[in-house]
């Protein structure tokens, strides 16, 4: 299982992180030890002091597939989630300045949270997908998947040219803006649309 991320697929949270608009999708892995488990708290490591939630829609590969044309990329997965890209924010940024990887930021034990899996057919557009973050019961992250730059089918297509895509591969989609920092005692809440997808406590 590989968990496939994109970033900066969001124009309002390129901006808000005062990053560069890429040309083509942007993307990092996270180890499958990054997932953390169903009905399991997230505890905040203590290699960092600025944990930070990015919300996202995700996908699960349900074919095999490489060179896989946009046009029949629907074809290669059916199920829905919705998740947590957590990331170690100040190691990122210390990483970043010094031009080095920042898996470690991204990629560390139970910074994948994956909620419920639905079959896509329950919506009526993959491309018009509203979802949402609530922290204590707060509105803070919402997004819809018409304001991603690169749409679902366009990022598998994409993915597939460098990365065979596998039988339950997750690829997380993007975040939109709204990302900031977690506390020991709060609690996130996902949702598409008015379902929620997970509800989780932060140690």
């Amino acid at each position: 299982m590989k968990i496939i991320c994109i970033g900066r697929n969001y124009a309002a949270h390129i901006e808000e992180l005062s990053n560069e608009k890429p040309k083509d999708p942007v993307i990092f892995l996270k180890p499958d030890s990054a997932v953390l488990q169903k009905n399991t708290p997230f505890y905040i490591p203590e290699f960092s002091n600025n944990i930070h939630y990015e919300v996202e829609i995700l996908v699960k590969i349900d074919k095999i597939g490489k060179y896989i044309e946009p046009a029949f990329a629907h074809k290669y997965y059916n199920q829905i989630s919705l998740g947590i890209d957590f990331t170690a924010r100040d190691l990122q940024t210390e990483l970043k300045t010094k031009g080095l990887p920042w898996e470690k930021a991204k990629g560390f034990d139970n910074s994948a949270l994956i909620g419920e899996w639905v079959d896509k057919s329950s919506f009526k557009d993959i491309n018009e997908i509203s979802f949402s973050l609530k922290k204590n019961n707060s509105l803070v992250q919402q997004g819809n998947t018409n304001l991603m730059l690169w749409k679902i089918d366009e990022i598998v297509s994409y993915v597939s040219q460098f990365f065979t895509l596998k039988i339950g591969d997750v690829i997380f989609t993007g975040t939109p803006s709204g990302v900031g920092k977690i506390d020991e005692g709060d609690l996130l809440e996902g949702f598409i649309e008015n379902k929620k997808y997970f509800s989780l406590p932060i140690k």
